[in-house]
């Protein structure tokens, strides 16, 4: 019976999602945001989104500005927020030429190389601007094939819709449970793995610990590990928000020896450039995240 419950639940809860993406996707970019706004205005001032998470990390970071402009820097955290998130949902109906128009990477001739010798590549990143977009711009403007590593969500429908949707374009989505399973896959194909690597990682035994921001923070280890293990070049992937609705993508490589770097030395290089990316306009990452969870214990 609690089965049966739990079913009618999620295929409820899928079918008023699909309805409202469904409902988003054929509204223009303007009045989308006019209801991003609205959105924004709720999280902030009405259901109080995550707000303490958001203060503590913002004021006991490292950002080189003062209290008035932390404040505001509140106000424009949750518009960054309500954005991604109708922007996400957008995202299910959009057409490759709006893909293109609006999330378009500036130098992707700087992969051909690579691909030339059929070397497969991690693409990192961070939960900067619209990373969502991401999974769709990627296959459109390089050739090769693109894997992109995500959470499956509890509810099995939406996950299948969201699994059907993000990979039009090429993208094949791949459980974090199945990464080292992911990269053996694709051993002999041409790949680009996309890892958003700035989250608090659950096994934080295997984190390689790095200051950022000011504090002593764990970094996942996957996109170190991977690369070294199957002697993969790392990329990071910076996305800057142009405008509303439009982002430029640039690409630089973070090392293409990985097997020659001490070891935690790329994701130190990870985490000084993410640093520095946030540091130039903090209110384009996600702050909501309990990023810093963690404690480092003393030896």
């Amino acid at each position: 019976m609690k089965k049966i419950r739990q079913k009618i639940i999620n295929l409820f809860s899928a079918g008023f999602f699909i309805f409202f993406a469904g409902l988003l996707g054929i509204i223009p970019f303007r009045a989308m945001y006019v209801f991003s706004d609205f959105l924004a205005f709720l999280l902030r001032n009405v259901l109080r989104y995550r707000y303490k998470v958001i203060l503590k990390n913002i004021y006991q970071s490292d950002l080189g500005i003062d209290d008035r402009e932390k404040k505001k820097l509140v106000r424009d955290i949750y518009k960054n927020l309500s954005d991604i998130i109708v922007e996400g949902i957008k995202s299910f109906t959009m057409s490759e030429t709006s893909v293109l128009k609006r999330h378009k990477v500036l130098n992707p001739e700087l992969v051909l190389p690579f691909y030339e010798r059929k070397q497969s590549l991690i693409l990192v990143t961070g939960h900067i601007c619209n990373w969502e977009w991401g999974s769709l711009s990627a296959g459109l403007y390089t050739p090769y094939h693109i894997t992109a590593f995500y959470k499956p969500l509890k509810n099995p429908y939406i996950d299948r819709f969201l699994g059907r949707s993000r990979s039009r374009f090429g993208t094949t989505l791949a459980s974090i449970k199945e990464t080292g399973a992911s990269f053996e896959r694709q051993k002999g194909t041409p790949t680009l793995f996309l890892m958003a690597a700035d989250q608090s990682p659950s096994k934080v035994q295997y984190a390689h610990w790095v200051k950022f921001l000011g504090r002593e923070t764990a970094f996942l280890h996957g996109p170190e590990r991977h690369s070294r293990i199957n002697d993969l070049p790392v990329l990071f992937t910076d996305i800057k928000r142009v405008k509303r609705g439009y982002y430029e993508i640039k690409l630089s490589v973070l090392t293409d020896e990985p097997n020659k770097l001490p070891e935690g030395e790329i994701t130190r290089r990870y985490a000084a450039t993410l640093e520095q990316v946030i540091k130039e306009n903090p209110s384009k990452w996600l702050w909501s995240h309990k990023r810093w969870k963690h404690k480092r214990k003393k030896e």
